[in-house]
């Protein structure tokens, strides 16, 4: 029989243990959305010689199993690029070369892409304006002359508790929420710039930073920045709330083949088959720590320090590799490494994801060390 439908993400429930791999690629049938059209010359990425996975990858000085782990977290896609040629690719569970899989929070990279687009066409003057400046918020409210920069490095000082496990979370009151207006309303809690706390509401005020600055809606933004000129081959969708708003922060849908082609422009440094996409200095400046709150140890997801940098909604692991990865929950992965040249797509439905904030549920950790081990095999 089938599923009802729904109004918003919040009424999936999740982070219950329940498996999600049915939901995660057929949402557009689930909730409501708007569409990403293939784009007029769809781009098809060439096939180098295959490759085969590590047998075992190393974690806090152990070695695991790479085939335990992703049957582990639900692993539906993954997909491996070197010098922007197909090296491995597999799919289970739910996943397929056609299926249009949740991005989580991978869609906070694709936002802080369309604001650098936005900067560069003259829609937004800088990104040390007061977000203020494009979005009417309450005098005195945590938005009230914080600049953009500040927003997106999750540094505003906003009041906000991203705690998946606790069902009366600010992050899952927004899951369940109209979103116009739901950011503009909240309080400060500290000075802008010096607490890089994470909150999903921020990237949700970027997205509405673009439809009003560029006087279009995030759906059509996304199809003529990103959508046409990546070459997207398969339909795309965003998820909107019951007023038709799309959810900036989580709710885009792609083909893991389409989303490896944002990875590469990132890879490239925002140029994709000789055409610049996105400014270089964006590039640069959204995968680079900027200041010690932002650096592996500082950020704060639900009053846990975690062993990630920030940038402009880009997460940047510890170490001196380079690398930088767009993450959504529930182990959606685009991992960027460009010492070894690679882009890795890991799509997932890890059932256990966010039924406590450790390690041992999340494994967000796990799968970078995965990746790296990856990565380094694949160069």
């Amino acid at each position: 029989m089938p599923e009802p439908q729904r109004k918003t993400l919040g009424e999936l429930d999740l982070f219950t243990g329940a498996p999600q791999h049915e939901r995660f690629s057929r949402l557009q049938r689930l909730l409501p959305t708007s569409e990403l059209t293939p784009a007029a010359r769809p781009y098809t990425w060439p096939h180098g010689e295959s490759l085969s996975l590590p047998e075992t990858f190393a974690f806090h000085g152990t070695e695991l199993s790479c085939e335990e782990f992703l049957t582990d977290t639900d692993t539906a896609a993954l997909l491996v690029l070197v010098d922007g040629a197909i090296r491995y690719e597999r799919y289970t569970l739910t996943g397929g070369v056609d299926a249009q899989w949740l991005s989580m929070s991978i869609a906070k990279s694709y936002v802080s892409a369309l604001v650098g687009i936005a900067v560069a066409d003259g829609h937004i003057a800088g990104v040390d304006d007061p977000i203020s400046s494009y979005v009417p918020v309450p005098a005195g409210s945590a938005y009230d002359g914080v600049s953009i920069r500040d927003v997106l490095q999750m540094s505003s000082g906003a009041r906000w508790n991203e705690d998946y496990s606790d069902p009366s979370s600010d992050f899952n009151r927004l899951t369940g929420a109209t979103l116009e207006g739901f950011a503009e309303g909240l309080e400060r809690e500290s000075e802008p710039g010096t607490v890089c706390r994470y909150n999903s509401a921020e990237t949700q005020l970027l997205g509405t930073l673009l439809a009003r600055a560029t006087g279009r809606s995030l759906t059509a933004y996304t199809q003529e920045k990103l959508c046409e000129p990546l070459g997207m081959e398969a339909p795309g969708y965003w998820l909107v709330d019951p007023a038709g708003t799309e959810l900036a922060y989580a709710g885009l849908n792609l083909t893991a083949r389409d989303y490896a082609k944002f990875g590469e422009l990132y890879r490239n440094g925002g140029v994709w088959q000789g055409r610049r996409i996105v400014p270089e200095q964006w590039v640069r400046d959204s995968v680079t720590v900027a200041a010690d709150h932002l650096a592996p140890g500082g950020p704060i997801i639900a009053d846990h320090a975690v062993d990630v940098g920030y940038g402009y909604q880009w997460w940047l692991p510890e170490g001196d590799q380079g690398e930088f990865s767009a993450i959504g929950v529930y182990n959606q992965f685009l991992y960027v490494a460009p010492a070894h040249r690679a882009t890795i797509v890991k799509l997932s439905a890890n059932r256990r994801y966010g039924t406590t904030t450790g390690e041992q549920s999340n494994r967000e950790m796990e799968t970078v060390a995965f990746l790296r081990a990856v990565a380094r095999h694949a160069a």
